[in-house]
């Protein structure tokens, strides 16, 4: 296996004071064509009761995977669903949405879930907003001989002889996410060489390689064979792939466009009411 590159989440708030940590790509180049990975993992209710209130966005997709806890989601299409754990939420944003992401009464007990952003082509920044989630199903696992397991999350994903679909096939950039558990000592193989990006996040524990640790993002090369092998203990780590879009990016804050004046057209877009109302 070929390692690109090593990156460690950095700590900082969003929301209404949410505590998370965040690897950010808003160059356009180093996670195209994901923008964005924020991990929020606390069992202290005071890093995440404040939540994220009503808020906008334009020309992103949104991807929200919950492992622990849960969060009631809210947009002005109608939408108000639960994401417990064990689910995800995506979004195409498109032209405007206005959304909420609240704590569940029963997340008392701690949170642990992400936030992953994906970068949409100039070409569909303006389409009407999207929603899906998997509230009423369950997402599909495969799991190997070791006892390595994959759980599909995004895309379509095999491991060894095997073949598994998540059901959400559309993110931008052919995104494909899974989540992975390696218990102690186990091991898997994976041929990711048809995506032009390929990332490892680790969220829990540590896997054997040293630089697999939680907390850390690893840049794999996909055209090298993937090899990966368990610890001393269990582990989990987010597999993100896709084929970067390598185009010019304007950032501010919820908005993500290609030009400034399409910025700034999105905030008076914004101001006017046009991305409507929760």
């Amino acid at each position: 296996m070929k390692v690109l590159n090593v990156t460690k989440a950095q700590p900082t708030q969003d929301g209404a004071g949410v505590n998370i940590k965040r690897i950010a790509g808003f160059d356009g180049k180093s996670i195209d064509p994901f923008l964005m990975i924020d991990e929020l993992k606390s069992d202290n209710l005071e890093d995440f009761i404040a939540g994220f209130p009503a808020h906008p966005h334009r020309g992103i997709e949104t991807f929200t995977y919950i492992i622990k806890g849960g969060f009631e989601h809210q947009d002005q299409m109608g939408n108000k669903k639960a994401i417990r754990a064990g689910q995800v939420q995506w979004m195409s944003t498109g032209r405007g949405v206005i959304h909420s992401e609240m704590p569940l009464a029963d997340a008392k007990q701690g949170m642990h879930g992400f936030q992953i952003w994906l970068n949409m082509p100039a070409k569909d920044k303006m389409n009407a907003p999207k929603y899906q989630d998997s509230s009423e199903r369950v997402l599909p696992s495969i799991t190997n001989r070791s006892g390595a397991k994959i759980t599909a999350l995004a895309g379509q994903w095999q491991l060894e002889d095997q073949q598994v679909s998540s059901g959400l096939n559309d993110l931008a950039g052919d995104g494909a996410i899974c989540d992975i558990t390696m218990p102690a000592s186990s091991s898997l193989q994976l041929d990711l060489s048809h995506f032009g990006k390929v990332m490892a996040y680790i969220h829990t524990g540590a896997l054997k390689d040293k630089n697999f640790t939680a907390g850390y993002m690893v840049t794999i090369d996909p055209q090298h064979p993937i090899e990966l092998h368990g610890g001393d203990v269990e582990s989990g780590l987010l597999i993100l792939a896709g084929q970067p879009i390598k185009e010019k990016i304007a950032h501010m804050g919820p908005f993500v466009m290609n030009t400034q004046d399409e910025l700034a057209q999105a905030v008076r877009d914004y101001h006017a009411g046009k991305f409507g109302h929760i």
